[in-house]
């Protein structure tokens, strides 16, 4: 039986901390004066903190200099920090538990591979942080997603080839990232929007029990049909 691994991102996927960077990312936007909204947000979805804060100064079509960027990126980050230093284990997303035990019982090894550089406070916060094999973060990689360097180094961590592993992702960047690593991806959200994963489930609580054992039997067996689960 082929070794598969998961590499697993972290918000929206494990924990939603969409919902604080938003909050921190309002905050700047009220005080660089625009209106930054929650669709706005969804722009920012598995981008590194650099990325977002040019995203977000394009909306509101403001210009900082360098100097000014990197304060803003250091206050953003303290605001965001105040909110998730009181995230507990009740945030852990539907599903993401009985997932990992399922995993731990099956003996297949899993890591994080996220554009958070906060990934290893969040997973301590809420009570993960021991589960993973390795975390991989946004101060583990020099090219943010859709690069395909964090799921890549994740496979190093995990010891596989990057086609012996399989990523839950619920952005596009991510899945994206994902399909260039040669990995199978997951997304877990919007099909419409993730429609170029493998794979599509609304949220963890609907990956089937037997889903690794499908996907290591369609490896073993190098079946291009696709199978039960595949939507593509």
């Amino acid at each position: 039986m082929n070794k598969i691994g998961v590499i697993f991102d972290l918000d929206g996927v494990i924990v939603d901390t969409a919902k604080y960077h938003f909050l921190a990312w309002k905050d700047l936007a009220d005080e660089l004066g625009f209106e930054f909204t929650e669709k706005h947000n969804e722009l920012l979805k598995g981008v590194s903190r650099v990325r977002s804060l040019e995203i977000l100064l394009d909306i509101g079509n403001v210009e900082l200099s360098e100097t000014k960027k990197q304060d803003y990126l250091i206050s953003k980050n303290e605001v965001y920090l105040g909110y998730i230093t009181k995230m507990g284990p009740d945030e852990i997303l539907p599903g993401a538990n009985a997932l990992l035990n399922t995993l731990d019982a099956l003996g297949i090894q899993y890591v994080l591979g996220s554009a958070s550089k906060n990934a290893p406070l969040i997973l301590k916060q809420v009570g993960l942080y021991e589960r993973f094999t390795g975390i991989v973060d946004g101060n583990s990689v020099s090219q943010a997603k859709p690069d395909p360097e964090v799921f890549l180094i994740g496979a190093e961590k995990l010891g596989l080839a990057p086609e012996n592993c399989i990523v839950f992702e619920d952005a596009i960047a991510g899945v994206e990232a994902a399909n260039s690593a040669n990995m199978t991806s997951v997304g877990i959200g919007d099909e419409d929007i993730l429609h170029e994963a493998d794979f599509n489930f609304n949220n963890l609580t609907e990956i089937p029990s037997d889903f690794f054992l499908k996907v290591i039997s369609e490896k073993i067996l190098k079946n291009d049909e696709p199978g039960l689960y595949k939507t593509k």
